[in-house]
């Protein structure tokens, strides 16, 4: 006779939104809303998440999006308790479509979003946070905010792909560093050794980001995310998989581009010389 599952635990329903979304500017600035657990990344955030990525990348107006979050940090990773002893009576079945949500937009689907994204960390970014940071496109943060692979504390290792986002961006030592001692470190030296772009005061970094985000807007939106994407994608074929595949990116913009930037840039450049390359964006 089989025997009977126990009964999964009950998640607390959400006082508020675990997401909130605000547009202004071409902007979208995306918080994570969990403040009273750090952010911490729930099922229900998760699946907010999916919705609010899939609705801005389609929304015209919207042409940068930032992720962030509410109070004092910016994500804590895993909420412990809504996603490993709520799933612990569950098959291996319902584990799996229970945990896919989160990394659905944690890396699949920020990775090769279809828009620019920059992660604003503001405070705290632990784990599974590790994860939006690098798979967002430019991270800025804090010098105060504070980032820590803590999971070697308690019996466990960063699994999730935590390990593979620290490794892809921080060199070997300092990865095998933070993940074998569970040191805390700052933003400084979360810019020091790659994990973000860079790290400004707090009080600046809201201001930073924005700016960052405007210059964004000012490129050719078809070429941004082409080149985006390309950089992404040339990191693991060796040289002569990348020319054939940049050469082919290159054809494939004289199709895709409405602007036809690449045109306009010649035209100004060689024909009217209005145009000088490195000092600035052509006159679209």
């Amino acid at each position: 006779m089989a025997t009977p599952r126990k009964k999964a635990v009950a998640r607390p329903a959400e006082t508020e939104a675990p997401v909130k979304v605000d547009i202004a500017g071409g902007i979208a600035w995306v918080t994570l809303n969990r403040p009273e657990k750090r952010n911490a990344i729930s099922p229900a955030l998760s699946a907010e998440m999916i919705r609010q990525l899939d609705l801005l990348e389609v929304n015209p107006e919207v042409g940068v999006v930032v992720i962030t979050g509410a109070g004092n940090a910016y994500c804590a990773g895993m909420d412990l308790k809504e996603f490993f002893r709520a799933s612990d009576p569950l098959s291996a079945e319902e584990k799996a479509v229970f945990s896919r949500a989160s990394a659905q937009w944690q890396w699949r689907r920020l990775n090769y979003y279809m828009k620019p994204t920059i992660a604003m960390v503001n405070g705290w970014c632990f784990g599974a946070g590790f994860n939006s940071v690098v798979s967002c496109d430019l991270a800025v943060a804090a010098n105060e905010a504070v980032f820590g692979l803590s999971e070697i504390n308690w019996g466990m290792i960063p699994a999730g792909n935590v390990l593979k986002a620290t490794v892809t961006t921080m060199n070997h030592r300092d990865s095998l560093y933070y993940t074998m001692t569970g040191e805390t470190f700052d933003g400084k030296k979360a810019a020091s050794m790659g994990l973000v772009n860079e790290s400004v005061p707090l009080s600046k970094l809201k201001k930073r980001v924005t700016d960052l985000a405007k210059i964004l807007l000012d490129k050719n939106p078809t070429t941004l995310r082409q080149a985006k994407h390309a950089c992404k994608r040339v990191i693991s074929m060796d040289w002569d998989a990348s020319e054939d595949y940049l050469f082919a990116k290159i054809d494939q913009m004289r199709f895709l581009d409405p602007e036809q930037g690449r045109q306009k840039a010649m035209t100004q450049f060689l024909d009217e010389k209005t145009y000088r390359p490195g000092l600035g964006n052509y006159k679209k």
